[in-house]
């Protein structure tokens, strides 16, 4: 259903930057660059846009599939590494599915980020 996703932030090149490390355990990638902004995504389009803005940041929840759990796990310890607040560390989550293992964390712009393999 969804093409993309922007999130406004006030705090341009540090939030591009924790999301170059954090979404590379994941295999994405920053791929478009310019002034006010930036894109990531796998392929070439990206599906996630980081935006400059004067008004408040974005407050949103933001689910990123992953293909294994163990790229969740390095998702979790990448953002926690970059500054990111914790919130839900790799695991399953048994109220969402048998197999659905996740790990929650907070940005720089108080976003709740998760990274999702729905693999058995």
């Amino acid at each position: 259903m969804l093409d993309h996703i922007g999130l406004r932030t006030k705090k341009l090149d540090a939030v591009v930057k924790f999301y170059e490390s954090t979404l590379k355990p994941l295999g994405y990638a920053k791929l478009a660059a310019y002034e006010g902004g930036a894109g990531f995504g796998k392929g070439e389009t990206p599906q996630l846009w980081i935006v400059a803005s004067k008004d408040a940041p974005s407050s949103v929840h933001v689910a990123i599939e992953s293909s294994t759990r163990k790229a969740v796990d390095a998702f979790h310890r990448a953002a926690i590494d970059a500054g990111a607040k914790d919130n839900g560390k790799p695991g399953i989550r048994a109220d969402y599915g048998a197999n659905y293992y996740a790990a929650f964390v907070i940005d720089p712009d108080g976003n709740n980020l998760e990274a999702v393999c729905i693999t058995a």
